[in-house]
């Protein structure tokens, strides 16, 4: 079972553990244009430039868990909190002891009629960035 917080609960603990990280497994895209400040981006699905649909990414499981321990601390987030969770399980199933999901995402969560259930980390006002600190973007993680 994987905990659950929001994202004003997710910015808490950031802020009273260093050691602990945000992993935004949004699309590239997706993180370029926004993100928690100070996340880490590793995509947990890829566009299929084909198809037009999303595909897993292959390399979600290598690349996290060459950067992160299996002891760290992860809250993990996506746009809305549905790949966030899917995420957050698979880092659970690797032996990953302390993971969260962070529901509501960085955009919100809404209802069928639109009607946000859970505001999201932009929503909540907290810190956002749009460049990627050193080491952080998926194109320096999965190269490292």
């Amino acid at each position: 079972m994987v905990r659950q917080t929001t994202p004003p609960g997710a910015a808490e603990i950031l802020r009273t553990d260093p050691n602990a990280v945000y992993l935004d497994v949004r699309s590239e895209p997706e993180f370029e244009a926004g993100h928690p400040a100070g996340a880490y981006n590793v995509p947990l699905l890829h566009l299929d430039e084909a198809t037009g649909r999303p595909q897993p990414n292959e390399d979600f499981e290598r690349v996290v868990a060459a950067k992160l321990g299996r002891m760290t601390k992860v809250v993990v987030g996506c746009q809305s909190g549905g790949r966030s969770q899917r995420a957050a399980e698979i880092l659970a199933s690797l032996g990953f002891r302390d993971v969260t999901n962070m529901q509501g995402g960085f955009g919100g969560a809404r209802d069928p009629s639109g009607q946000v259930t859970v505001a999201g980390w932009q929503e909540s006002g907290l810190p956002v960035e749009t460049q990627a600190r050193d080491g952080r973007s998926y194109a320096e993680l999965k190269s490292a």
